[in-house]
């Protein structure tokens, strides 16, 4: 025991001789009433098994070899693509390819070589990233979190899962995801040594964080300065503005120093590239500003990259008259224009309101209804009262780890009533192939994407929520998608939407395959089983990912995707149609065949956005319903957009169509 003495600022401060690296702490804190509480350390850096125990730390001693040269990647922001996993679920799949051992943990993505059951054909986790083009992966939380039991075994059935937005200690990585929990310091090593993969990959790491609330209100803030750390209600009661009964009172100055502190700790000590931050709606807005300063005085701290959800769970508590803005769309105006924000209009208006799963949106069954909305959220909103400040300001998306799957509200809005063969996909069952790759190139061409070879799969269907998947064996990639071709081209033609728009692109893993979970929205404690990425499903919808590839291909070999103005062509239909550079998308959601006369394309526009383009100068880069037929397996609609006649662009039903100026 070493008593504390008073330091300067309101420290208290000790001098422990002997007392080094590996030596595990907590403090006993004393009040005037003669209660005791006793507490870890809200600032520690190394934590023990659960995180019940603060420990003492060398950091030089955690880094791993070669971390000295770790450097972030230098991604344009126009080349930004955003991909969202979980640690366990990125390879947790016993087919991931990953040895068992480091399955679930940081260390899974220290294997670049990855392939479907180690068979050398199709790729796996980082692989697969690289393959894909992504050039960012969104991390949900891992710091150390209070839902998991880190001393029982990954694969001991009360290990649990849990997505982690329950934080414990927001300066310590969560040992669950290290092969030793008990030993504070080999965790701290195994995640910086998967951000250097990732680094190593050319991948930004985005880091999920939960400053607006903790895990419990029983918490070391709590213990330690009472009173203090959290919002409370008039009548003395916590703040619920979470929907977790413990609001962080962000706006008081060492709760604000404490956030803006952890951020830059993870910043320099990790090299994290960029931060995410859950329900920033209960964040105030001078907390948010000052993160974002801090940031930007580190070295290459302008390139960190900052966003949020511009939204809370439901009302916080704040003292009246005190003057607090936050981070919500209201208070978007009042953010550093550098600190972006998820645009849940775009996602409602392609696939239908989030909370509401059988509406539908404009790829769901009510195009005409969300046209204009579709025109507006390809230029992201400009020139409407959802702009925002800058275009990367808006993180475009239609599915992420909360909600529905992009494929399960697809089943939900198209179906009502969705079965196993809906979420399945055409999985559960395929034809025999080769299980190759071929070249990892890509090259986009005219009426197709020059895919990759074929790949052949053997997939599961799942059960249901209840009981997880269970193996079903699929031999070949699915071509064919019979009753649910409907659901593949709608998939497609999101996805082309969102690629195509103004801004940010973001998907959640696994959604570039048509994941499910079973029409479960809220997984973030559901058994591993059913959250876990499914590598040979991947395998079986290769044409589904290798359309998601063509996009991320369109768009980093055309900066003007990312910011520049669109052209956006009157219509009376359901179709959208515009311009943004030397190209021309169209987007037909109907059954219907539909042309664009080109004479409308040909204006430069009022302030010479794009060039003029005579008539004859457009040619087919790419279509989601490629002449080859590939992608939705419906026959009658396997024909390329077909040519030029008449001054007008043939779009065909249910695509996704790419024209370019032609030279």
């Amino acid at each position: 025991m070493h008593e504390l003495a008073p330091g300067a600022d309101g420290t208290w401060v000790v001098r422990c001789d002997g007392v080094g690296h590996g030596t595990y702490y907590d403090y006993v804190v004393r009040f005037p009433d003669g209660t005791a509480h006793r507490t870890a350390d809200p600032w520690a850096r190394a934590a023990g098994v659960n995180g019940r125990r603060s420990m003492v730390v060398d950091l030089s001693r955690t880094d791993p070899d070669g971390w000295a040269d770790d450097r972030r990647p230098r991604v344009a922001a126009r080349d930004l693509v955003i991909w969202e996993t979980h640690i366990g679920d990125f390879s947790n799949d016993p087919h991931s390819g990953v040895p068992a051992e480091h399955r679930g943990t940081y260390l899974a993505f220290t294997h670049d070589d990855t392939s479907v059951d180690s068979e050398g054909g199709f790729p796996t986790c980082v692989a697969y990233l690289k393959r894909l083009g992504v050039t960012a992966v969104q991390l949900m939380p891992f710091y150390d979190y209070g839902s998991i039991d880190e001393s029982l075994a990954r694969d001991d059935p009360r290990h649990g899962f849990n997505w982690g937005y329950d934080p414990l200690n927001y300066n310590v990585p969560e040992g669950s995801y290290s092969t030793d929990p008990f030993r504070g310091e080999v965790r701290i090593r195994e995640c910086k040594r998967m951000i250097q993969a990732l680094h190593a990959a050319g991948i930004k790491v985005i880091m999920d964080v939960v400053y607006n609330h903790l895990y419990s209100t029983d918490n070391w803030f709590e213990r330690m300065i009472p009173g203090y750390a959290l919002r409370r209600n008039l009548d003395g009661t916590f703040a619920d503005g979470s929907g977790c009964s413990n609001d962080v009172a962000s706006e008081h100055p060492m709760m604000r120093r404490y956030i803006v502190d952890s951020v830059v700790y993870w910043a320099s000590e990790y090299h994290i590239d960029g931060f995410r931050f859950d329900l920033m709606g209960l964040i105030d807005v001078d907390t948010m500003n000052a993160v974002r300063a801090a940031l930007d005085a580190l070295p290459d701290g302008a390139s960190i990259l900052m966003h949020g959800e511009p939204w809370s769970a439901r009302q916080t508590a704040l003292e009246p008259g005190a003057g607090v803005v936050l981070g919500d769309k209201r208070g978007l105006p009042y953010l550093d224009p550098r600190i972006g924000m998820f645009c849940d209009s775009t996602r409602d208006a392609v696939r239908g309101h989030v909370f509401f799963q059988k509406e539908p949106g404009y790829m769901t069954g009510a195009p005409e209804d969300f046209a204009d909305d579709i025109r507006a959220a390809v230029d992201a909103w400009r020139g409407t009262s959802r702009e925002t400040a800058s275009v990367g300001q808006l993180i475009q998306y239609v599915s992420a780890h909360d909600d529905l799957t992009l494929w399960d509200k697809l089943c939900a809005a198209m179906r009502r009533m969705p079965s196993e063969t809906d979420y399945a996909a055409g999985t559960g069952g395929a034809v025999a192939s080769s299980d190759s790759v071929g070249s990892d190139g890509l090259s986009i061409a005219a009426a197709s994407v020059q895919t990759v070879g074929d790949s052949a799969a053997d997939t599961h269907a799942g059960v249901g929520p209840a009981s997880g998947p269970v193996d079903s064996v699929s031999d070949g990639p699915v071509t064919d998608f019979g009753p649910c071709a409907d659901l593949m081209r709608a998939n497609r033609l999101a996805a082309g939407i969102v690629f195509a728009a103004a801004g940010v692109p973001f998907l959640l893993g696994g959604e570039e395959f048509a994941r499910t979970k079973h029409g479960v929205s809220d997984s973030f404690k559901s058994p591993a089983a059913l959250n876990r990425l499914d590598w040979r499903r991947a395998r079986a919808l290769g044409d589904l990912v290798d359309h998601y590839r063509a996009l991320v291909a369109l768009r980093h070999g055309n900066p003007a995707y990312y910011g520049g103005a669109r052209m956006v062509i009157p219509r009376d239909d359901a179709a959208v149609v515009f311009r943004v550079g030397d190209d021309c998308i169209a987007i037909n959601p109907t059954g219907e065949a539909l042309t664009q006369p080109t004479v409308a394309l040909e204006q430069p526009g009022p302030y010479d956005e794009v060039a003029k383009i005579t008539p004859d100068e457009w040619e087919c880069l790419y279509s989601s319903i490629g002449a080859d037929g590939r992608g939705d397996g419906d026959p009658a609609y396997v024909d390329g957009p077909g040519p030029i006649a008449g001054r007008r662009l043939p779009i065909p039903p249910y695509s996704f169509v790419v024209w370019r100026r032609r030279g």
